[in-house]
């Protein structure tokens, strides 16, 4: 046996009375009983022996627990033990402990600490819930019984027709996409519209509210917009005064006559209240029947202008010529002043007949295009499509103005308008939506090119989409385990 002062590089052993196993000198703590952290010294699996100046019973079990280091993270082994004897005096006063409790586990993790120790390595969790010991001798292959080979699982032959399968369909939509991209006519630009009409501000003026937006449906002869021309109210007001002033001169300078005989009137100098300035004068009844003349005259004259002026007025609130729908407005909220000509409402009318697809293609390929010729629509993620004819080839695109069709791809040079008229009525929200066409010259063989791609076109969408949710909800279980 050696002693507690040998080299420490040398294995140290005790009587086999107390610990019965090898003890190894290695960094760690316990933590005794009431809460003490001391350090240790050195380790078995009988046993350990702490530096400590604490007194302790003699064999009086107290639970402890190892604190070990692995790959830089402390964890602790929980047993009971009781205190063997002192070792050393002063300061480097040691205490040998026995294990008398440590549950099946703890001792086989505190064996695996003790081996990787004396074999030179260190300490990992890898390690630690590894199988296989790295103390454990290898086994012979001699020794080991060879295991029975077990059958093949025959593969069902469903698996082989399933993956035949997927290759045709696979194989097939390759072909009708490139068949319907090379060999079909693509237009440059397709976008489902409809008939546009737009409301533009009769005069200068404030709009009133009308709580109208887009989206809302209006009905013929409904009001749409109010204009409050303040400077045009103002006219009305004054001709409205001036053919009051001048009746009211008409009746009194008539009621004078009758009275007068022969005698002298007074008359007013002027019919025009905002002209000049009024005052009167003494004149015979002949010159005062001129005046009576004058004065009715100019009440007419002011009768025209107030009819003109309430003509004005009224054609400042302008009612929906049909039954549409609101595709634009230009504010919900009155007091937006506007200036005459200005837009400030578009309506889009959206009947079945109305709801086509206007294509811009190029005139290289519009000679192919003729009336009534087959051509194939489809919508962003819809599954089928849509079988439409040609209406009308037009080059000059601004025949008919309609809405969804941006104005900046109108623009484009060598380029003939083409309208659609779908089989299958179109929903009036996807005015403005971008659609893909393809024009048709074989309608048998190109039927079932555009069928096969649309099919293939609907299951990427589909694996798409269950894709993007396994992922979403990997990520949502990722963060829930973080949280």
């Amino acid at each position: 046996m050696t002693d507690h002062h040998q080299d420490p590089d040398q294995l140290r052993h005790e009587r086999r009375d107390e610990r019965r196993h090898v003890r190894v000198a290695m960094p760690f703590h316990v933590r005794l009983g009431d809460g003490h952290v001391v350090k240790g010294h050195d380790l078995s699996l009988g046993g350990f022996s702490a530096e400590t100046s604490m007194h302790f019973e003699r064999d009086r079990e107290i639970p402890v627990a190892l604190m070990l280091a692995a790959s830089g993270i402390e964890f602790a082994l929980p047993a009971m033990a009781r205190p063997r004897r002192e070792m050393g005096e002063g300061r480097r006063q040691c205490i040998a402990f026995e294990f008398t409790q440590m549950e099946p586990r703890q001792r086989d993790i505190l064996r695996r600490v003790i081996r990787a120790q004396m074999s030179g390595r260190h300490v990992s969790l890898d390690g630690l819930v590894d199988q296989q010991d790295s103390q454990t001798p290898r086994k012979r292959q001699g020794n080991v019984a060879t295991p029975a080979t077990k059958p093949k699982r025959r593969v069902p032959m469903f698996r082989y027709l399933a993956l035949l399968v997927a290759a045709g369909v696979l194989m097939v939509t390759v072909a009708a996409t490139v068949y319907r991209n090379v060999f079909l006519i693509e237009p440059s630009f397709a976008a489902v519209t409809a008939p546009r009409t737009d409301i533009l501000a009769p005069g200068a003026g404030q709009l009133k509210d009308l709580d109208l937006k887009a989206g809302d449906r209006v009905e013929r002869d409904q009001p749409l917009i109010d204009v409050d021309n303040a400077e045009l109210q103002n006219d009305l007001l004054l001709s409205q005064a001036s053919f009051d002033y001048n009746e009211r001169l008409i009746e009194n300078l008539q009621q004078s006559l009758d009275n007068a005989g022969n005698s002298k009137v007074s008359v007013a100098t002027s019919s025009n209240p905002s002209g000049g300035e009024l005052g009167y004068e003494t004149l015979p009844p002949a010159i005062a029947r001129t005046r009576v003349e004058q004065f009715e005259t100019a009440r007419d004259y002011e009768s025209s202008r107030i009819d003109a002026y309430k003509a004005r007025v009224s054609a400042n609130t302008i009612y929906s010529p049909c039954d549409c729908e609101v595709a634009w407005a230009l504010s919900a909220a009155g007091g937006t002043y506007v200036n005459e000509g200005d837009r400030v409402m578009t309506l889009v009318s959206t009947h079945d007949n109305d709801v086509m697809v206007e294509a811009l293609v190029h005139m290289d390929d519009i000679g192919d295009i003729e009336n009534h010729q087959q051509a194939y629509i489809a919508l962003p993620n819809a599954s089928e499509p849509i079988p439409a004819r040609v209406r009308s080839v037009a080059l000059d695109v601004e025949r008919q103005p309609r809405a969804g069709f941006p104005d900046w791809v109108r623009q484009q040079q060598n380029v003939a308008s083409v309208l659609l008229v779908p089989e299958a009525p179109l929903p009036a929200s996807a005015v403005g939506t971008p659609v893909d066409v393809r024009f048709t010259e074989a309608p048998m063989l190109d039927t079932a090119a555009e069928w096969s791609y649309q099919a293939g076109r609907a299951m990427f969408q589909g694996v798409q989409s269950l894709w993007g949710r396994a992922a979403d909800g990997m990520t949502q279980g990722l963060k829930s385990a973080m949280n």
